[in-house]
C-alpha cells in the first residue's frame, strides 16, 4: 500500500511562520537593522556569536535536536545580560536553525534546586549535557556543593528528567557520581566531578564522562536508567590537563574532546580543545602521533585554540549535525575587547558559538584549522529538500505499507527520521531513493530480526537484505533516529537516539548498479503501525579534505650556534647577565632560574635581541631534562617575545604539576593589574623544538605570533595566537626559569624571513 504526500521544500508549521514573521515587523518596528548574525540559515550565513539575541554569555553550551523539531542549547548557570546580576540555572534556548536562538526559560530556578545541593553554600548547577534516552529527556549537571559532606567544596554529578526539553525537570533524587574526597586527608579537599557527557555505545552501554584538572578524567558505566555510575571507572586523560570531556563515535573511532588551560583569564584566556581517539570508550585515547592522554608528556591534537581574532578562550564544546551530515562544532569564547560580564576579574562573558567541524585524514579541527570564525560564514542547512510526517497503519498482509512524498531528493542525500513501532508492529523504516513501488530504498527498524535491516528492491524483487544488530533491550516503542547517507553507490546508515552521533547501530554498503539516486523520501510500516515525524533529505554535504597548509618560514636570515664560549654582543639582558648561562661545546646551558616573569615579582632574567622589521619566524632547539610524572612547579625555558615586565608572550617546555607540556602563554596590562594566561601547543620531549613566527596585521598593526613545537626537528605542530599592540617594538630572546633544578641547552637561535 503506498500513498504520495505533497511536501513543498523547506515548508514549516503555520505557527514557525507566524513567529518569524512577529520577529522581523518586531525589528522593523524597533528601526534595529538585522545583522549578518540573524540572515536565514540554508543557504544564507550567520556572524558569531549565535547567542546574541537573548545572552551576553553562555557558557558550557550542550546542544540537541529534539523530537518536536526544534534545537535547544542549555548553558551553565550565569546572569545572562551585562548588568543584570540574577543567575539563570542552566539557561536554555531554542533554535530552528542553529544560528537564531530564543531564550524558553531555565531548568531550574533558586527554589527548585536539587534536594541534596547544598543551598546555604550557594551551590550552582555547571556544565549542562543533554540526551534522549528511551523516550526521556536527561540533563546531567555538576552541583558545586552538596549536603553529602558536610564540608564545602564536595561537588558532584546529578541528573535530572523530563518528558520535554524544557522541563519541568525532576532531580534524580541523589548524585550519579557523588563527591570524591581527595588524598590529603584534609575534609574539605574533594577531586573535581566536573563537566559531565554520556554517551551510549553500539551495543547499548552507556557511559558517563568527568572529571577535570584536578584529578582528571574519568569515565564510568551507568545503570539502564542512566541515573547511577556502576561498576569501576577509567581514567582517560590525565590530570592537569583536561576538562569538559565529549565523547562521540566517527567510523570506527571514539573521539574524545577535552579543554585545556584556564577558561576564565579574561582577554589572557588560552582555552583549547584537544582531541584523542581510541577504539574503546574507555581508551587509551591518543593523538595524531600516537601519544596518549594520559602521559605526564601529555598528548592531544588541536581542535580550536585561539587564532588572533578577537575569540580567544575557544573551549567546552558539544558536537551536532546538519540536515545535510556535515558536523558543527558548539562551544563557548570571549571577545577580549569585552572579556568580563560586567565588572573586570568577575564573571568572564562567554557566548555560544557555532562553526564548521571538518574531518580531515581521520581527525576533526574547525574550519579546516582556521579556528573560530570573526566574520559571517554559511550557515548550517536546516530545511529539506522534501519533507514529511507519516501515520502508518500497517496492512493486515504484512506487506510493506508506505508513505512518501511528491518531491524528490537530490541523488547524493542524507535522509532521516525519527521513527518508531506501534503495538504489534514487526517493523518501521525510512525509506529512500523511491522511484515507484518496484525500485526503492528501505532501512527497517526491524523487531522480529532485533537489527537494523536494509534492503533494495529493484524490479519488484530484493536484492538482497543486510542486518547489523540493535542493542538487547532496544525500545522499538519510543522514538529513534535513522538517517541513511547516499553518496555515489555508497550507503551509510545510522541508528541514534538524538543524532548525537552515539550510533546503536551502522551500516554500510555498496549498492548494485541501477539503484539508489535521486528519488522520494518516505517511511514504511510492517505488521502493524508505526509513525514518523521530522523526515525529510537535503543534499549531502561535500566534505573538505584538506586542512590549510601550514606556515611557511623562508630561509634563515640569522643564526647564532652559542659555539665561542661568549654571548654575542648582539644580545643584551634583562636582570643579567646571569654568569650561569655560559656558551660551551657549541650550546648554551642556563640553569633554570628560582624567579619567574609572571605576577608580581618580575625577577628572572631574560636575553634579548632585537627582531627583524616585517615578517619572521624565530626558532629554537632546546634540550631540557624535566623528567615525568614528579611535581616540579614551574620549571621551564624556552622562547619570549618582549616588551616590558608586565607585558609579554612565553612560549616554553614546561613543568605543570605532573604534566610536562609546551605552553604559549601571555602576561598584559588589564584594568588596574595584570592578566596572565596561556594555551598549549604540541608534545615536548627530552629535546624540543619551538618556534615563534610573527607578522603584523594589515587591518590592524597588531603583531601576531603564533606557535608551533616539534619533537624532531622537521614535523611541527602548529598552534595558536597571541598579539601584541600596534606600535610597539617587541624584542625576541630566551628564558629560564620558574624554580632551581634543571638545566636548559639552547643549540641555536634561528631567524628565518620569508
Amino acid at each position: 500500500m503506498v500513498r504520495a504526500v505533497a511536501s513543498p521544500p523547506g515548508r514549516r508549521p503555520l505557527a514557525d511562520r507566524l513567529a518569524a514573521a512577529l520577529l522581523l515587523l518586531a525589528v522593523c518596528l524597533a528601526g534595529v537593522a538585522l545583522t549578518p548574525g540573524a540572515a536565514k540559515a540554508g543557504p544564507g550565513t550567520y556572524t558569531n556569536p549565535v547567542s546574541r539575541d537573548f545572552a551576553d554569555t553562555f557558557a558550557d553550551p550542550a546542544v540537541i535536536k529534539a523530537k518536536d523539531g526544534y534545537w535547544y542549547a542549555y548553558g551553565t548557570t550565569d546572569p545572562l545580560r551585562e548588568g543584570e546580576g540574577t543567575r539563570h540555572i542552566i539557561p536554555t534556548a531554542r533554535s530552528t536553525d542553529l544560528v537564531n536562538w530564543t531564550y524558553v526559560g531555565d531548568a531550574f530556578t533558586e527554589s527548585t534546586l536539587p534536594d541534596w545541593a547544598d543551598t546555604e553554600r550557594d551551590a550552582a548547577l555547571w556544565a549542562p549535557d543533554i540526551r534522549y534516552l528511551d523516550g526521556t529527556y536527561y540533563l546531567y549537571y555538576v552541583v558545586t556543593q552538596t549536603t553529602v559532606f558536610p564540608g564545602p567544596n564536595d561537588n558532584a554529578i546529578g541528573v535530572a528528567t523530563s518528558d520535554s526539553p524544557t522541563g519541568p525537570w525532576q532531580d534524580s533524587g541523589a548524585p550519579v557520581v557523588g563527591p570524591r574526597p581527595g588524598a590529603s586527608g584534609n575534609p574539605d579537599d574533594f577531586l573535581w566531578t566536573f563537566d559531565p557527557s554520556e554517551f551510549t555505545d553500539i551495543d547499548g552501554t552507556r557511559y558517563l564522562y568527568y572529571g577535570s584538572y584536578y584529578g582528571g578524567i574519568f569515565v564510568t558505566e551507568l545503570s539502564d536508567d542512566g541515573t547511577r555510575a556502576v561498576g569501576s571507572p577509567t581514567q582517560v586523560a590525565i590530570d592537569n590537563r583536561y576538562e569538559g570531556a565529549y565523547v562521540i563515535r566517527h567510523g570506527r573511532w571514539y573521539y574524545l574532546f577535552a579543554s585545556e588551560a584556564n577558561c576564565c583569564a579574561g582577554p589572557t584566556t588560552g582555552y583549547t580543545v584537544f582531541a584523542g581517539r581510541s577504539t574503546s570508550p574507555r581508551g587509551p585515547f591518543t593523538d595524531r602521533d600516537g601519544i596518549s592522554l594520559l602521559a605526564s608528556r601529555v598528548g592531544g591534537t588541536i581542535v580550536v585554540t585561539p587564532n588572533g581574532n578577537n575569540w580567544v578562550g575557544t573551549g567546552h564544546n558539544a558536537v551536532v549535525t546538519d540536515l545535510a551530515g556535515q558536523d558543527w562544532f558548539v562551544y563557548h569564547a570571549i571577545d577580549r575587547r569585552d572579556p568580563f560580564l560586567d565588572e573586570p576579574f568577575g564573571i568572564n562573558e562567554r557566548p555560544m558559538l557555532i562553526d564548521r567541524l571538518d574531518w580531515v585524514d581521520g581527525w576533526p579541527t574547525v574550519r579546516a584549522g582556521r579556528w573560530a570564525s570573526e566574520g559571517p560564514q554559511r550557515a548550517p542547512v536546516t530545511d529539506w529538500t522534501v519533507s514529511g510526517s507519516f501515520e502508518l497503519a500497517g496492512a493486515a498482509s504484512c506487506e510493506p505499507d508506505i508513505e512518501v512524498t511528491r518531491g524528490r531528493s537530490p541523488a547524493d542525500y542524507r535522509a532521516e527520521g525519527d521513527l518508531r513501532l506501534g503495538e504489534g508492529a514487526a517493523a518501521a523504516g525510512l525509506v529512500t531513493s523511491w522511484r515507484s513501488k518496484r525500485n526503492y530504498l528501505v532501512s527497517w527498524l526491524d523487531r522480529e530480526a532485533g537489527a537494523l535491516v536494509t534492503d533494495v528492491v529493484r524490479g519488484g524483487k530484493s536484492l538482497g537484505r543486510e542486518s547489523s544488530p540493535l542493542p538487547a533491550g532496544f525500545r522499538y516503542d519510543v522514538w529513534h533516529n535513522m538517517a541513511a547517507e547516499l553518496r555515489g553507490r555508497t550507503l551509510t546508515v545510522e541508528v541514534t537516539d538524538a543524532r548525537l552521533n552515539d550510533p546503536v547501530a551502522v551500516q554500510r554498503r555498496a549498492l548494485p548498479p541501477g539503484t539508489g539516486g535521486a528519488g522520494a523520501v518516505g517511511a514504511a510500516a510492517r505488521c502493524g503501525p508505526a509513525e514518523a515525524a521530522n523526515l525529510g533529505a537535503a543534499r549531502l554535504y561535500d566534505p573538505v579534505r584538506h586542512q590549510v597548509p601550514p606556515p611557511r618560514v623562508g630561509r634563515v636570515v640569522y643564526q647564532d650556534q652559542f659555539g665561542d664560549g661568549t654571548i654575542d654582543p648582539s644580545w643584551s639582558w634583562v636582570r643579567g647577565p646571569d654568569p650561569a648561562a655560559t656558551e660551551t661545546g657549541g650550546v648554551l646551558p642556563w640553569p633554570t632560574q628560582s624567579g619567574d616573569l609572571v605576577g608580581p615579582d618580575e625577577t628572572a632574567s631574560v636575553l634579548l635581541r632585537d627582531a627583524p622589521e616585517g615578517a619572521y619566524t624565530v626558532e629554537t632547539k632546546l634540550a631540557i631534562d624535566l623528567g615525568t610524572d614528579d611535581v616540579r612547579n614551574f620549571q621551564q625555558a624556552g622562547l619570549v617575545a618582549y616588551l616590558d615586565d608586565d607585558h609579554f608572550l612565553r612560549f616554553s617546555h614546561v613543568a605543570i604539576w605532573n604534566t610536562r607540556q609546551t605552553e604559549f602563554g601571555k602576561e598584559m596590562p588589564f584594568a588596574d593589574g595584570t592578566s596572565w594566561g596561556g594555551m598549549a601547543v604540541g608534545t615536548p620531549a627530552p629535546v624540543t623544538w619551538l618556534r615563534l613566527q610573527h607578522r603584523i596585521d594589515p587591518a590592524n598593526g597588531e603583531h601576531e605570533f603564533r606557535a608551533a613545537s616539534s619533537r624532531d626537528g622537521r614535523h611541527w605542530t602548529w598552534g595558536g595566537v597571541w598579539t601584541l599592540p600596534a606600535g610597539t617594538t617587541p624584542r625576541i630572546g630566551l628564558i629560564s626559569h620558574g624554580g632551581t633544578g634543571a638545566v636548559a641547552e639552547f643549540d641555536y637561535l634561528r631567524i628565518y624571513q620569508p
